[in-house]
Parts: structure tokens; sequence; C-alpha cells
């Protein structure tokens, strides 16, 4: 694991989002098209603002999610809702967007669908991932119903519902993060610094984003 550490949260979502477009431009030299992985939630949000208007061939990146909430996107709780508004905008427009959610009850009723649709995108050029407090990541958490499978099994994607999460969630698995090409965490705050030195000693079990900290870059920020 390397971490960088920046001088403010502003700085880091800027510089971070600089280093993403670079990546993503240095893999479609040599790709007809590149896969980018990212998460929901808030903390990458300053990301894609920057990242949308990077001066890239965007017709030639899917971009997908690490983890989607079963819910449709007129929710207020979907990702995809989230991504549309933030990263998938301005010259980030042209990019295919790959879906984790199918209009379904449940996530296993589109289970093998979505796994099949994934095939082309593997292995992974480039992911973003958050870190919750509690040591999750995409939506690998600990004490969820499916987290062996998740963390050691061979799927691509994995159902899953865990603890204080209202809602079932669809995750890529650890295995698929791991193959990525280029990985990189962003995480903002003295909780999950601490957060992230616990977990680089515990086990995946009790630490699912251990499972994905060799080889990948975090970057912090305090604030």
């Amino acid at each position: 694991m390397e971490l960088i550490e920046y001088p403010d949260g502003e700085m880091m979502m800027i510089d971070l989002a600089g280093k993403l477009a670079s990546e993503l431009r240095q893999s479609l030299l040599n790709h007809d098209h590149v896969s980018f992985a990212v998460p929901g939630g808030t903390t990458p949000g300053p990301v894609f603002d920057n990242l949308c208007s990077a001066n890239l061939d965007w017709s030639r990146v899917h971009v997908m999610l690490t983890d989607e909430r079963w819910v449709p996107e007129s929710s207020d709780r979907s990702n995809t809702r989230l991504l549309r508004r933030r990263l998938l905008t301005n010259r980030a427009a042209a990019a295919t967007y790959v879906p984790l959610y199918a209009d379904a009850p449940t996530p296993e009723d589109k289970l093998a669908e979505l796994q099949e649709a994934l095939k082309p995108e593997l292995p992974l050029s480039l992911v973003l991932l958050g870190m919750g407090a509690d040591m999750h990541t995409a939506s690998i958490f600990p004490g969820a119903d499916q987290l062996d499978l998740a963390l050691n099994g061979t799927d691509t994607l994995v159902a899953m519902r865990a603890p204080g999460a209202p809602e079932p969630r669809i995750t890529l698995s650890a295995r698929v993060l791991r193959e990525a090409m280029s990985r990189h965490i962003v995480i903002v705050g003295n909780d999950k610094r601490e957060a992230l030195e616990r977990a680089n000693g515990m086990s995946p079990s009790e630490a699912p984003v251990a499972a994905i900290l060799p080889g990948t870059i975090v970057h912090w920020a305090e604030s």
C-alpha cells in the first residue's frame, strides 16, 4: 500500500482527478476501450466534478460503479443517480455507462445477467474506491451475509445484505478489484485514517478493505 497525504481536501480532489485522467489517457493508448469503476457516496463527488471535464476520448471509456444499492435510479439512494449528475456530464457525458442495477425485486434476480454484461470489461483498467470507518470498501461490509463469497469467491458480482444497510446491495468482488490494473482509494478525515491503519494489520474478514490494500494507492486529507 502506498499512502499519499495532502494538505487539504480540495487539493487532493483536484490532484487525484488529474492522476485518474492521466491513467485513463495512458490506458487508451494501448486498448480499444478502458473500463473505469468508481464508488458512490459523497466523498468522491469533488473528484468527479474535476474529472468530468478532462480532455480525453471519453467515447472509449466504459464507466461503472464498484457497488450499487438495489434501488431504481429515481431514488435519492441511487449511486447511479449521483454518477450521472457528477461524473457522466460535461466531456464525460460521452462515456458508456455499464449498470450494476436492473429492474427486479432483488439483485439475485439479475445477477447472472449483470455478470455476463461485465465480461468484456474485465480485467478492469482503473478502479477508484472509498472506505468506511468500519473498514468496508465497495459494498463488502464486515458482518455481511455473503462476506466470505465476496472476499474469497470467484464470482464477478455478489449480492450483499449487511447490518445497518437499509436495502440490498450489489458489489464487485474482491477478486475483481484485486485484478484491476490500477487501484486508488480516497479517504477524508482522521477517523478514516485511523481505520485504514488498523485495517492494514487485520484480516479481511474483520476489515474487508485489507483484501485490496496491497498494491493500492491511498489518497488522504484531514479535511
